[in-house]
């Protein structure tokens, strides 16, 4: 573990989970806890042992399973019933039994939900959350308190939440963590109330915040600045409802921005690669407008962004994308300048910096081409062909004398899709023809059918995602239509764009240039060369 005078503790695996569309198996939770730990957090809720069955074997199969270098595995459950002792609770002893050196119980700090919710009185809710941090640290554990709904309950009853938080103290929780359970709350109501509650009763406090205001980061921060030092997040804001506060975002703002070693050294560098390994687990594309692990998070598209980025990183950056395991990377649009397509040859591998005429002609041919419906945003591969054709090194491996694709329906409701190809590839005319579950995939099998007997190297190249768009401004079915077509050759991945007045039009040029370019790649010289 890091220092423990400051908790960067994460509850992915369990109030993560919660979120709609998130189904782990216990296999999901122990890869993303390895993951967590080579992100450096100093705390992993794993889930609620005894609750389930699920969380249950989690924590039987962590014993023996995970090797954490940096967190401590937490167990998450409630303080013991009304009228029952805690040693004699079920619940409590799951927690005692389950072999997590912490844990964090949760419990009610609104005097509305002790009452209406607990159906008990305040003061019993009192002995229950005594009696319980003080059982569980009599039995060897480390033990944080969640104050569930506290900031609700502070605003309705100032003086029950305060005294919650002191008995909890009093007993023997290390942490008392202030929870926004509902979400609602505004940073200067955080800095205000954490600021009262610290003054008050002198425990160490920490932060839980929902984002149902789209304030958990900032709230989260704010706590901070007020004096909390545990703050509670999950793996890309994940979470009931609209989440949690984002693990990603808090974490290098305090590093980058506040000057805190709250991780260990060299850990802070792997944060893209972990978010978007815990996307693949739980099967939730990344957000490409993820602040700092985003794709998109350091891309410049403005051409006066591009200009300023030539002469300083810097001066559109708000930190370098590497300390956080990221890249930057250049737009080339309609709005691109001079500057947006040095960088971007740059970044593809040419040095365009002493020739400007080459530049000045890339430039009017991509605002030409983007006028016409094309977008090479997300198409380098489509950019990287072009700019080579303005380079005098045009990339040719067949022409194409005719192509064509069928679509026949049958009485049945069943359908056959099949495309005929003619080819000249090395001076042969080749025609080929395929059947496919649809025209596009025809096309792909004739194409490859009539090539792959000279270019072998095909048979590793795979189409691995099709996405096509009716252009804004047009009209039904007579629309300009744009395909984005990505392919793989199983070590790395390119995406081409083509644009026609039909889909399948638009889709036999996204293919020709994706073939043409995993040609490229695989190291075969062009007709041309």
């Amino acid at each position: 573990m890091t220092d423990d005078s400051f908790h960067v503790f994460d509850t992915t695996l369990r109030d993560g989970a919660q979120r709609e569309g998130i189904n782990l198996r216990v296999t999901d939770k122990l890869a993303i806890a390895k993951l967590l730990d080579e992100f450096g957090v100093g705390f992993i809720e794993g889930g609620w042992p005894g609750a389930n069955p699920k969380d249950t074997e989690f924590f039987e199969r962590a014993r023996t399973e995970l090797d954490l270098r940096h967190a401590q595995l937490t167990a998450f459950g409630a303080t013991r019933r009304a009228g029952v002792a805690a040693a004699e609770d079920p619940q409590v002893a799951a927690l005692r039994d389950s072999g997590a050196p912490v844990v964090t119980l949760v419990a009610k700090s609104d005097d509305r939900h002790v009452e209406l919710a607990l159906r008990t009185s305040l003061d019993e809710n009192i002995a229950m959350i005594a009696d319980t941090v003080a059982h569980l640290r009599d039995s060897g554990q480390r033990v944080f308190l969640d104050c569930e709904h506290f900031f609700d309950g502070y605003l309705h009853n100032p003086a029950y939440a305060t005294r919650v938080v002191s008995a909890a103290a009093e007993a023997g929780a290390d942490v008392v963590v202030l929870c926004d359970t509902n979400g609602g709350m505004l940073p200067d109501d955080i800095t205000r109330i954490v600021g009262e509650v610290a003054q008050a009763t002198g425990a160490r406090l920490g932060m839980h915040a929902q984002d149902d205001s789209g304030c958990a980061v900032a709230n989260t921060l704010a706590a901070v600045n007020a004096g909390a030092t545990h703050v509670q997040c999950t793996a890309n804001g994940y979470g009931e409802r609209v989440g949690n506060a984002n693990l990603f975002a808090v974490v290098p703002a305090l590093v980058l921005k506040r000057d805190m070693d709250v991780l260990p050294e060299g850990c802070l560098r792997e944060m893209t690669r972990v978010s978007q390994a815990i996307a693949e687990i739980v099967n939730i594309a990344p957000s490409t407008h993820q602040p700092y692990v985003g794709v998109s998070a350091f891309a410049h598209k403005a051409g006066l962004h591009a200009s300023a980025i030539k002469i300083d990183p810097d001066l559109y950056q708000h930190t370098d994308p590497a300390l956080v395991g990221n890249d930057m990377r250049m737009l080339v649009s309609d709005m691109a300048g001079r500057a947006s397509i040095e960088l971007k040859a740059r970044e593809l591998g040419f040095d365009l910096s002493n020739d400007r005429d080459l530049v000045g002609r890339m430039v009017e041919r991509v605002k030409d081409l983007e006028l016409a419906g094309y977008s090479f945003e997300a198409a380098d591969a489509s950019l990287e062909l072009l700019l080579r054709e303005e380079l005098g090194e045009p990339v040719r491996y067949f022409d194409v004398e005719s192509w064509r694709a069928i679509v026949e329906h049958h009485s049945d409701n069943s359908h056959l899709s099949e495309a005929t190809v003619k080819l000249h590839v090395k001076g042969e005319r080749v025609i080929a023809s395929a059947e496919g579950n649809g025209p596009v995939n025809a096309l792909d099998r004739a194409l490859r059918s009539a090539m792959e007997g000279v270019y072998t190297a095909l048979a590793n190249v795979h189409l691995s995602d099709y996405k096509v768009r009716i252009l804004e401004g047009s009209s039904g079915t007579a629309a300009i239509t744009r395909v984005l077509i990505d392919f793989t050759d199983g070590h790395s991945d390119w995406t081409t764009v083509g644009v026609g007045e039909n889909v399948i039009e638009a889709s036999w040029i996204a293919l020709q240039q994706a073939i043409t370019y995993g040609l490229l790649r695989q190291g075969y010289p062009s007709l041309q060369a």
